[in-house]
């Protein structure tokens, strides 16, 4: 039996315009912009999928799945081929007519991994948000570090 669970970022206020935001991160290389050093191993990444490992979860495949243009992508992904997630990233335009963002994880896991993802996920959502908002390159592009 598995629980859906939902996690939700706060919301981050970026220094690019929501377009700039869209078109950066619907290449999937990259947002390993984003991910702390050291959290993950064997990167790999095309436009729209990645794999990587995380120490003590497994291997972890993401892809591109849906996007609206300048306003939602979402990222589909299973760890360990069996449980499946969604990474659904918001994007709104305040009134100074740059980016906000909000970041969405739900996940299908069984009550043992829930237990042990909870803590962790929303780790990962306060740095994901804290890393975008101190990121300035929003018109480059990335193929890795």
């Amino acid at each position: 039996m598995t629980d859906s669970l939902k996690f939700e970022s706060r919301t981050g206020k970026l220094s690019c315009k929501p377009d700039e935001l869209f078109s950066f991160i619907t290449d999937i290389r990259n947002f390993e912009q984003f991910i702390p050093a050291g959290s993950l191993n064997n990167w790999e990444s095309s436009r729209d999928k990645c794999s990587f490992q995380v120490p003590s979860l497994g291997t972890v495949n993401v892809r591109i799945t849906d996007q609206t243009p300048f306003s939602v992508v979402v990222y589909s992904g299973d760890v360990l081929k069996k449980n499946d997630f969604n990474l659904v990233v918001h994007i709104s335009e305040n009134e100074k007519r740059m980016a906000e963002v909000r970041v969405t994880v739900t996940a299908n896991l069984n009550p043992v991994l829930r237990m042990m993802a909870t803590g962790p996920i929303k780790t990962f959502l306060e740095k994901l948000i804290s890393e975008m908002e101190k990121f300035e390159k929003w018109n480059s592009t990335s193929t890795g570090r």
